[in-house]
């Protein structure tokens, strides 16, 4: 919002955006990681990280990662993410330099990067087969990871029990002091409340915001816009209520190419736009110049509102 606001200053938050999105992502898995045992969204579903071979004794999730499995589930949940998003620019990049055909034909360079873009594809599909692969094996309960990058960062996936409930609980309580301590240790207090409860806001408000956009994704999908339709359409319209017919009013010929007032064939045909209905041009001049509606509907009708009909050999 800010670079489509003013690109003169805040164009580099769009120029950086991969860079600014990886630090904010580093800076709130970290924190996840350390505290909770898990990312952002599997601490969100009760789920923790387990060092693989830890089954008998599991450590609370408040306890944190070992330093290895922690940095190594940074790195995957991070980076790796990163990196594929670069190379896929990269990629894309480079099929638009074939395309015009920047290098010449000779060139090493060229030949390299057209290896490698005929190779791509296949590296793709190597990549995303083996999260199939280890998907599957989940299901069919032949594996304890559902990623590959979980096994990578020798953890599991383990749902949390009552007792890392309570714990994280207790760590995330404020306790109140005890005894008096010092102005500056008071307002260093104070500062670090502040910010974990603005933390706390910020990512109670994520999750909400996260199911927010999806429903909203949902509503304005192309797959429910005949079920919003249906809840959200008015009620059909009556048809046009006609006048009692009286001595002034017009009954409908049943001829289409008859004049509903005059009823003989119509002359300079005019439509009412109020109305739809057709008559000769002076009849309905001077019906509606004197009653001001329509004599089939008796809609409020204006001169302004007769439209005169071409046929196409005129």
């Amino acid at each position: 919002v800010l670079a489509e606001s003013n690109p003169a200053r805040y164009g580099f938050l769009w120029r950086r955006f991969d860079e600014i999105y990886i630090l904010l992502d580093l800076l709130l898995q970290q924190q996840y990681l350390s505290r909770c045992s898990a990312s952002f969204s599997e601490n969100f579903y009760g789920l923790k990280r387990v060092a693989i071979g830890d089954s008998k004794q599991q450590l609370l999730a408040s306890a944190g990662l070992p330093k290895k499995q922690h940095w190594k589930s940074l790195f995957l949940l991070v980076l790796v993410p990163y990196l594929k998003g670069k190379l896929e620019k990269l990629v894309s990049s480079l099929r638009e330099e074939d395309e015009y055909s920047i290098h010449p034909p000779s060139s090493s360079w060229k030949r390299f990067y057209r290896a490698f873009l005929a190779a791509y594809p296949f590296v793709n599909m190597a990549w995303e087969g083996w999260f199939l692969i280890q998907q599957l094996c989940y299901i069919l309960g032949e594996a304890q990871h559902h990623s590959p990058m979980l096994r990578l960062a020798g953890v599991r996936l383990v749902r949390l029990t009552a007792d890392d409930i309570q714990a994280l609980e207790k760590k995330f309580a404020v306790a109140a002091p005890s005894q008096p301590h010092s102005i500056k240790t008071q307002v260093l207090s104070a500062l670090k409340k502040t910010l974990g409860g603005i933390a706390f806001s910020l990512s109670t408000g994520l999750s909400v915001s996260v199911f927010f956009l999806q429903f909203l994704d949902w509503w304005y999908s192309s797959e429910n816009q005949e079920t919003i339709k249906s809840l959200t359409a008015l009620p059909t319209p009556p048809p046009p209520v006609h006048l009692d017919h009286g001595a002034d009013s017009a009954l409908l010929p049943k001829l289409k190419t008859m004049c509903p007032l005059c009823h003989k064939i119509r002359a300079n045909a005019t439509v009412l736009s109020t109305s739809g209905y057709v008559f000769c041009y002076r009849c309905v001049y001077n019906y509606v110049k004197t009653h001001q509606r329509c004599p089939v509907t008796g809609y409020a009708t204006e001169l302004q509102h007769l439209v005169k009909l071409y046929s196409p050999e005129s």
